[in-house]
């Protein structure tokens, strides 16, 4: 360290917290700064960057940016842990046990940097991962801004576990009972809409459900707070949220704002790679390329989710039976505890060839911008969300977990731009709602997610909110620099 070069420009380490729907926002956000000429270290945990390399050119793709760079730090858990469905929030809690010494080693010894940027001097961390990134901060002097991934209507939720607890409205007891303690949303969230974590029986012993809350509390200490959203969709909340975290940076959606500058600006190319974690099977493109325009429900629950193989026929029976065409994205390990028994009904089978396609994973964006879609069922993760809205495609929302509960309720009670069927799984619903989306209310829903997705592409142009925050982080970044 005494040796090294002076530093002639500021170098942003980013660290995810490691699971597809935090890293691939975060690697958006990354490539936005590298674009102004911010030097970039990207911390992944060893096991994401591994599936990155496997699946993903990521490391060929950054490299067009000077000083970006890839690092990795253990999760600490096992290899052949699943790190799939609920046990997700295992890793959570391993990195904030086994982290924190780890990473101030990595800013100490200088392994965090490279070349003209020899040192970290500004770091974005995921929110999730609360006060050890911002106490390693404060220890090495580097200023720390927290990024959530989630929509601010869940963060906003997080504030108030004390109240709901206080209020007698967790632990649950009527799921539909209206919610009075989270501001702003007493009209119309129920207690089901609450995140999942609420969902427990003995509130004193939940480590998942208290963890969230601190992490969430913590966000006031960082230096600011960075939102994947934009002004139009979640602005109200958005300053509620001020009264916690009075410098905040909603810059989305960030798939949308990263487009637009890539096709502004001619020095960088914009490519249709991917930051996926699993192998994308194209071939739905080509499928899609001989459907009638917005005729296809495209179907995906995210890369976490699992469900039983009951669910999945009550899905398939659902799909099969509105007579709609559907593309669906079925992982591997999607469903639960599958004991081998792989029989699929001889229905099913001859329906699904005639009108349906299935994939183990999909290039969503490519999916859901493609004429032939017409609807989108979905789990409801904020960047399946964000990336329906971006291209005008309404919803049926069957969340899983985490913040999906809160955003499907948003959905299609605040925006109007889809159905909630949360907590039900059944064909004749399914068939019910496919049909509703797609032909009964097929134009209301088509002028509200035009109007949305239009809204979108005006905050990250020139002169929008969402544009004009990410300069002024930008100018945020080179101050602490330069002083």
């Amino acid at each position: 360290m005494e040796n090294q070069r002076p530093q002639t420009v500021p170098r942003v380490l980013i660290f995810p917290m490691p699971a597809q729907g935090h890293v691939n926002p975060m690697l958006k956000l990354a490539e936005l700064l590298a674009m102004s000429g911010i030097h970039i270290t990207f911390l992944n945990t060893d096991h994401i960057h591994n599936r990155l390399i496997k699946y993903t050119d990521i490391e060929t793709r950054y490299s067009k940016y000077t000083g970006f760079i890839f690092r990795t730090i253990s999760d600490g858990l096992d290899e052949d842990h699943p790190r799939k469905g609920k046990l997700v929030w295992d890793i959570v809690h391993s990195l904030h046990q086994k982290a924190k010494p780890v990473l101030k080693e990595m800013l100490v010894s200088g392994q965090l940097g490279s070349g003209d940027s020899p040192s970290v001097t500004y770091m974005i961390s995921d929110g999730l991962f609360g006060e050890f990134t911002i106490d390693v901060g404060e220890e090495l002097g580097i200023p720390t801004v927290h990024f959530r991934c989630s929509s601010a209507c869940y963060f906003w939720s997080y504030f108030f576990f004390p109240r709901l607890l206080e209020s007698g409205e967790i632990p649950i007891t009527n799921m539909d009972k209206l919610i009075s303690s989270v501001p702003g949303m007493e009209s119309f969230l129920r207690a089901r809409d609450l995140p999942s974590m609420c969902r427990v029986t003995d509130v004193t012993t939940d480590q998942t459900l208290h963890m969230v809350h601190e992490v969430t509390y913590q966000s006031h200490r960082a230096r600011a707070l960075i939102l994947n959203t934009f002004e139009d969709l979640e602005g109200p909340i958005v300053r509620r949220i001020t009264e916690f975290c009075p410098n905040i940076y909603t810059i989305g959606p960030l798939h949308t704002h990263l487009n637009v500058r890539l096709a502004q600006n001619s020095k960088w190319s914009s490519d249709q790679s991917s930051n996926n974690l699993y192998d994308e099977d194209r071939s739905c493109l080509t499928w899609l390329d001989s459907q009638p325009p917005h005729s296809v429900i495209y179907v995906s629950f995210g890369s976490i989710t699992v469900v039983s193989k009951a669910e999945l026929l009550e899905f398939w029976y659902g799909l099969v039976n509105s007579k709609q065409r559907f593309l669906w994205v079925m992982p591997p390990d999607m469903v639960l505890g599958e004991d081998g028994e792989n029989s699929v009904p001889a229905d099913l089978e001859e329906a699904t060839r005639e009108r349906g396609c299935m994939v183990g994973y999909a290039p969503q964006e490519q999916v859901l911008a493609h004429s032939a879609v017409g609807g989108f069922l979905t789990h409801s993760g904020w960047n399946s969300t964000l990336e329906s809205i971006g291209a005008g495609v309404p919803m049926i929302c069957w969340p899983y977990f985490g913040d999906q509960q809160i955003n499907s309720r948003f959905v299609s009670q605040v925006w109007n731009l889809g159905l909630d069927m949360k907590d039900v799984c059944d064909r004749k619903v399914v068939e019910k709602m496919v049909n509703d989306l797609m032909v009964e209310r097929r134009r209301e829903f088509a002028e509200s997610t035009a109007e949305m997705a239009r809204l979108a592409k005006r905050s990250v142009n020139e002169g929008g909110p969402s544009y004009s925050n990410l300069e002024r982080l930008i100018q945020d970044i080179i101050s602490c620099w330069t002083n």
